[in-house]
């Protein structure tokens, strides 16, 4: 039965279709053949007794009662669901593919309501064969009373979100996630997907300004959201999860699809990197350098090739400096008189 406090899932107290719409044929047909059996008998003139009055008057209201009871013959596609209520109290869940009967008197409750925009309207409008866009969502929210089970994913587009360096950033997520209880997703929230949307929405808000979207120190080792996205994506996917628990949906992966300056910073940004490209392979070119110069005045001096002073080590490490770390090739002078 349902909770005063909220609704969780069961199943609804159900029996194979097939059999009784057998059953329902052959009550049919049997009502039309004493029908027609009286109106022969009427067609003789003759007395109608009692007996056959009686008969004719049952056969009538069968041919009239069995076709009602066929309203309870549902038919479930695999990753189908159907939420039922008698007189507005929900009964149960109607889960599995196949033909099943249930009590007449039950209603399928509609998933959710029309909508006209939102990702809700997109992410039904895939569910619809034959029809596209938001022509094909309506159809989907104002007939179906279905509710699917199988996997969906969510694309959020691409949203203009200020980092916790207060740098403005386009950034994008997909979800990927299902309903898991029928019974919260229709009657604790009014449009589960909308719900939902509105949620994840929320959630990347609040993720991306407890983040950087990079950082100018590596060594500091800094979550941010370009270089832990791994991270970053679990964090999303736990807070969304917690945000539409209520909602019975289970969110199976969120991933950022997009990441990016804003156009407005983007060039500034684009500088910053090149500087920081240009300092980081200067330092290297340098380290680089400085070992070359150590190890030619080793060599020349463990070889006895030349002796030099201080003063002439200081112009040969100076001039090698030049020659290594200079962005164009060095143009040599050839000294053809005495160095000293």
């Amino acid at each position: 039965m349902a909770k005063e406090k909220g609704y969780e899932e069961f199943e609804v107290k159900h029996v194979a279709g097939i059999p009784m719409l057998l059953l329902g044929i052959v009550l049919i047909l049997t009502g039309a053949a004493k029908i027609v059996w009286g109106a022969i008998e009427i067609s003789k003139g003759g007395f109608i007794g009692l007996a056959i009055a009686a008969i004719i008057a049952a056969a009538v209201i069968l041919c009239i009662v069995v076709p009602l009871i066929f309203s309870g013959l549902k038919i479930l596609k695999p990753n189908e669901a159907m939420v039922l209520t008698l007189f507005g109290k929900y009964v149960g869940t109607l889960k599995g593919a196949g033909y099943y009967f249930v009590n007449p008197l039950v209603s399928a409750v509609k998933p959710e309501k029309e909508t006209t925009g939102g990702i809700g309207g997109v992410i039904n409008a895939t569910l619809v064969e034959g029809e596209s866009g938001a022509a094909g969502a309506a159809i989907q929210l104002m007939t179906n009373k279905k509710i699917s089970l199988k996997t969906l994913t969510m694309n959020s587009g691409t949203q203009k979100i200020n980092d916790l360096l207060g740098n403005p950033i386009n950034i994008g997520e997909v979800i990927v996630w299902r309903v898991v209880d029928t019974a919260k997703a229709v009657f604790n929230v009014d449009n589960y997907t909308e719900y939902l949307s509105i949620q994840c929405d929320s959630a990347l808000r609040n993720i991306v300004r407890l983040y950087p979207y990079d950082t100018a120190n590596e060594e500091e080792n800094e979550k941010t959201l370009r270089g832990s996205s791994h991270e970053i994506a679990e964090k999303l996917k736990e807070e969304i999860q917690r945000k539409v628990d209520v909602a019975g949906l289970e969110i199976i992966e969120a991933r950022i699809t997009h990441l990016s300056y804003s156009p407005e910073i983007a060039a500034a940004m684009l500088q910053r990197q090149q500087a920081s490209a240009i300092i980081d392979a200067r330092k290297l070119i340098v380290e680089g350098a400085v070992g070359m110069v150590e190890m030619a005045l080793s060599n020349l001096s463990e070889n006895d090739i030349v002796h030099l002073d201080d003063e002439r080590k200081a112009a040969m490490v100076s001039n090698l400096l030049v020659v290594l770390c200079g962005n164009k090739d060095a143009q040599p002078i050839v000294n053809s008189g005495t160095i000293y």
